[in-house]
């Protein structure tokens, strides 16, 4: 990766890359949605290939000099149709919500009824939560997770027999088990709705024939391209078999969703790196790597657990841990992010089901293992991961949010200040830096 042109013309961003470099490369990233290229992807992100506008499809666009774009697009749809093993795949959407939005577009009306999990329950966003145009647009019946932390399925059945929806999301942004596919494939059909699979966090791991794979079940499945399946930041609507079983047109009507229903010109470059990436995901080498996504989150799991850290479901079937701190009190997502932030640990607050506190002071945090996987930590990695984790955890576990929103912005500034001049933290810094230098990550950046 190297910069030279930039830093020449551009100090100031070269500078900002540099020390992001930096922070990626002396951290660890335990964020489940986040991952590492390879130099060849950002290679191909970064190429010239962001210089042509290529409105339309493949040998239909609106725009001259696209042969070569032609040949790439139809390149990256032919290899994702290899990979996940289905009919029809549209690689341009910018990203996973405009990706799942064209769902909506294609297949439903506004006003119409649509499912999915809720968003405190480990749902998307993008899957008809209040505040989101999936839930503005369409009308939102959202079911959610047993006692136990599982989807409830039989709550998923009777609110589709009540209600008929248009289409059913089963997907999920902090869902540590198996997705039950075919028994939403069931539910689905029974009422006739369109069954959409959003598998972005899972994409990897069902590509490695580690996870179920939803294709036989669902009609439509999408998937963002910068998680598991670690490419650039993209994403892609995928038509099934039985999604065209269902409506010979649908792929047409996915086709036209994306442009030119919701966007103009595709982004070439990312197109290249998605190619370049499900290449990637076709050698042996991902599969294994896949594998060891996952015996790391378990292994990280269990060692949290044996350190009397309470998580959701009490363990973990792919990539993802979920942490109930609510042992510590409620609220307390912030405060560890944060915590775990200044001892060098990359994570994410979040919502667990039935949260006492609020989305924005939740009572959970969110890690996975695919990022500090591809660094090539393995399994005694985790032993010390979990050991940071949780002496950070222990060293806040006294301070508690104020229940007057007021008082919080103080609280917060004081408690930064001494986490920032704890001595345990500060051991904690020192002992992550010395593991992040072990597993290098960018050797030839400059």
């Amino acid at each position: 990766m190297k910069l030279s042109s930039l830093k020449e013309s551009d100090p100031e961003v070269y500078s900002i890359i540099k020390k992001e470099l930096d922070r990626q490369n002396n951290v660890l990233e335990l964020i489940p949605s986040e991952n590492f290229v390879s130099e060849a992807i950002l290679e191909a992100s970064g190429s010239i290939l962001t210089n042509k506008y290529s409105e339309g499809y493949p040998n239909k666009r609106y725009y001259g000099g696209n042969e070569n774009i032609d040949e790439l697009e139809t390149l990256a749809i032919n290899r994702a149709k290899q990979v996940f093993n289905v009919e029809h795949v549209n690689v341009q959407p910018y990203s996973g919500s405009p990706a799942n939005l064209a769902v909506y577009l294609a297949t439903c009306n506004p006003g119409d009824k649509i499912m999915g999990l809720n968003l405190p329950d480990g749902g998307h966003l993008t899957h008809g939560w209040k505040v989101n145009a999936s839930s503005l647009f369409y009308e939102s019946i959202p079911y959610h997770v047993n006692s136990n932390g599982f989807i409830d399925l039989e709550e998923v059945r009777e609110l589709a027999l009540a209600n008929k929806p248009k289409l059913i999301w089963c997907g999920a942004t902090a869902y540590v088990r198996a997705l039950p596919f075919e028994e939403f494939g069931e539910i689905a059909d029974e009422v006739g709705a369109y069954f959409a699979a959003d598998i972005s966090h899972i994409a990897g791991l069902i590509a490695s024939n580690l996870h179920p794979n939803p294709s036989s079940y669902c009609h439509i499945i999408t998937t963002t391209t910068h998680k598991t399946i670690r490419g650039p930041r993209g994403a892609m609507i995928m038509v099934t078999k039985k999604g065209i079983e269902k409506d010979k047109d649908l792929p047409s009507k996915i086709d036209k969703a994306v442009f030119p229903g919701l966007q103009g010109g595709p982004h070439n470059h990312t197109t290249a790196a998605i190619a370049t990436a499900l290449k990637e995901m076709m050698k042996p080498e991902f599969k294994e790597y896949s594998k060891q996504i996952i015996r790391n989150s378990k292994a990280l799991a269990q060692a949290l657990i044996e350190k009397n850290i309470k998580l959701v479901t009490n363990g973990t079937d792919n990539h993802m841990i979920l942490i109930d701190l609510t042992p510590f009190g409620k609220g307390k997502g912030l405060i560890v992010q944060e915590a775990l932030d200044l001892a060098g640990i990359t994570t994410n607050k979040n919502t667990i089901p039935n949260d006492p506190s609020s989305p924005f002071y939740p009572s959970g945090i969110r890690i996975g293992t695919p990022a500090i996987t591809t660094r090539n930590m393995k399994e005694p990695e985790m032993q010390q991961i979990a050991e940071f984790i949780s002496d950070v955890i222990n060293e806040v576990r006294n301070y508690n949010l104020p229940s007057d929103n007021e008082k919080r912005k103080e609280f917060l500034i004081k408690f930064r200040l001494e986490i920032r001049n704890n001595t345990k933290i500060k051991e904690i810094i020192s002992k992550v830096l010395k593991l992040c230098e072990e597993f290098p990550l960018y050797k030839n950046a400059s």
